[in-house]
């Protein structure tokens, strides 16, 4: 599955910002600060995302989810 696959819902991040893509929640994660990119919720986000991108199937909802958990876990889901 290429890095372009489309979330089946959008990744809401603020008022705005939406990650429609798994290159876009990838590209988002490594614009974080390096120390950040390092904490478990971030990782899992990461490894769930390279899955997806690898074998497809049901690693696409997995990787949302994780991005949203990992996006509340760091408090970002409503800012930026």
């Amino acid at each position: 599955m290429p890095w372009s696959t489309a979330f089946d819902d959008p990744v809401q991040i603020g008022g705005r910002r939406r990650l429609l893509t798994l290159q876009q929640a990838a590209d988002y994660i490594m614009q974080l600060p390096e120390d950040a990119q390092h904490e478990a919720h971030w990782q899992t986000a990461i490894e769930t995302l390279i899955h997806a991108a690898e074998t497809g199937g049901g690693w696409l909802m997995f990787a949302r989810i994780a991005m949203l958990r990992a996006l509340n876990a760091d408090g970002r889901h409503g800012d930026q």
